[in-house]
């Protein structure tokens, strides 16, 4: 029992293979397995031009186990695997490797060398070898195909809603948190530093947030995603101010719910400025949680 796809952001088209492959396991009696590339193809062979992650490898495991999946295959993407034929690829990964019976995979779906095989070669060869193969279904919301594609884009134009409604929770980001340039806690604001382990981040700007792994979770504040242009920074960095939170929470590994986007990242002419609108962003925070509650 086996799927095999990316699974950027574990979204709910995603879930819904999910549970059709652990129904189908339980009924066969078989384990379920989700096969999938470390690094992603297209970051392999265009890197330059991948888009950003909704999920970096630890998150999407995380992902991955609130489902019933026994095991998780984790093909290396590298020239072996990229040079790899398609008849090579059913031989040695599915069929000796894997003992496959059952396979769920879209009909778009494409491996081996220069993309050759495709749903109708996976089809014959279940004839040759005794393995089904089945269309995972599309799953749509408000009439179009839930995607990664469609989650990055709702993000990039800071549209929370809609992105929470296609990943079937809050888009997340996790990580440890760890000493920064003590700036925030100078201006009267300190931060929780989150390590984001990224090549590219997916959303950037001002937001309201949760942060949870803690013992008082979930604890309100308000984020910056970005470079800080105000101070000349170059690398995207995560950055949570706790509302009414005081304890020492360095090392502790977090969550970060982002649930309302505020404004864009800006630079400002100095930082009275920037403190200035720090506050104008914590107070449209506090609202954003208070008409929550």
């Amino acid at each position: 029992m086996a799927t095999i796809g990316n699974f950027d952001g574990v979204h709910l088209g995603h879930q819904a293979v999910l549970s059709q492959l652990a129904m189908k396991g339980d009924m066969l009696r078989l384990p379920a397995v989700v096969i999938t590339f470390e690094p992603q193809p297209f970051e392999y062979f265009v890197p330059e031009k991948a888009p950003a992650r909704l999920t970096r490898f630890r998150e999407k495991v995380e992902a991955l186990r609130a489902f019933s999946i026994q095991q998780l295959c984790v093909l290396r993407f590298n020239q072996a695997l990229a040079r790899m034929t398609a008849e090579e690829f059913i031989q040695k990964l599915l069929v000796e490797g894997l003992n496959v019976r059952y396979l769920v995979v879209g009909d778009d779906f494409r491996f081996g060398r220069h993309r050759h095989g495709d749903f109708a070669m996976l089809q014959q060869a279940g004839k040759q070898y005794g393995f089904q193969v089945v269309n995972m279904h599309t799953f749509a919301i408000e009439h179009d195909r839930v995607s990664s594609t469609r989650i990055r884009d709702a993000l990039r134009d800071g549209d929370l809603e809609m992105a929470e409604k296609l990943l079937g929770r809050p888009y997340r980001m996790s990580g440890r948190v760890a000493h920064g340039d003590k700036r925030g806690r100078k201006m009267g604001f300190p931060t929780a530093n989150i390590h984001l382990h990224r090549c590219k981040i997916p959303l950037t700007g001002v937001f309201a947030v949760q942060l949870f792994g803690l013992e008082e979770e979930p604890v309100n504040g308000v984020a910056n995603i970005g470079i800080r242009p105000t101070i000349g920074g170059n690398k995207a960095l995560l950055e949570v101010h706790l509302f009414d939170f005081k304890r020492d929470i360095y090392g502790e590994h977090v969550q970060v719910h982002f649930l309302h986007k505020i404004r864009d990242e800006q630079r400002f002419d100095g930082l009275d400025a920037l403190i200035a609108q720090i506050e104008i962003d914590c107070e449209q925070a506090k609202t954003f949680f208070a008409a929550k509650c």
